[in-house]
């Protein structure tokens, strides 16, 4: 597996061997030794998976601690822009964002780190979008910025985007004050 860095501590993304003949393709999607040896020595304690049709927008969501998630993300079926925005106060990144397409040709995961809003873009109809997290799922430590904040400047690589009505009611990152 190759990992590759972001410019963003802790982010990575990884590129797995793909191993393809004419039945199909293999591939290794988490080894515990091979992401040790990244740094990634996190314990992952829920999967989760969603299918959506195209433009469709999730994010920015995140989890705050005590119950701050690290995520490894990748898609399934279909292809994702994947974006996230470096909420942790003492970064040289904070406020930053990083974008990257995931799709299933090119079996691309992104380590995301707890400290980072996350959320996609669904480039293709039904698009199955996978992630293992860190920590289960806690609504009374959920958080989110503004999918579309102009201070943030994530060019989105969709038009006429459809949200939850959750994911229109994110503050903008000027009035938002990060718990990490």
């Amino acid at each position: 597996m190759e990992i590759i860095e972001t410019g963003f501590k802790d982010l990575l993304l990884l590129k797995p061997k793909v191993f393809k003949d004419p039945r199909g393709y293999f591939y290794e999607s988490y080894n515990k030794a091979i992401f040790h040896n990244a740094g990634i020595t996190v314990e992952f304690t829920q999967d989760n998976q969603s299918l959506s049709n195209k433009n469709i927008v999730r994010g920015m969501h995140f989890q705050a601690p005590p119950h701050a998630q690290g995520k490894l993300v990748r898609v399934i079926k279909g292809a994702v822009q994947d974006v996230v925005v470096d909420i942790r106060k003492n970064s040289p990144t904070y406020g930053q964002n990083y974008a990257v397409d995931l799709t299933e040709d090119n079996f691309l995961m992104l380590w995301i780190p707890p400290g980072f809003a996350h959320g996609f873009a669904t480039l293709e109809d039904n698009t199955i979008f996978a992630y293992k997290c860190t920590d289960t799922y806690h609504p009374e430590t959920e958080g989110g910025l503004a999918w579309d904040d102009r201070e943030l400047g994530i060019k989105w690589q969709v038009n006429d985007p459809i949200l939850s009505e959750k994911d229109t009611k994110y503050k903008p990152f000027s009035l938002f004050i990060s718990p990490f």
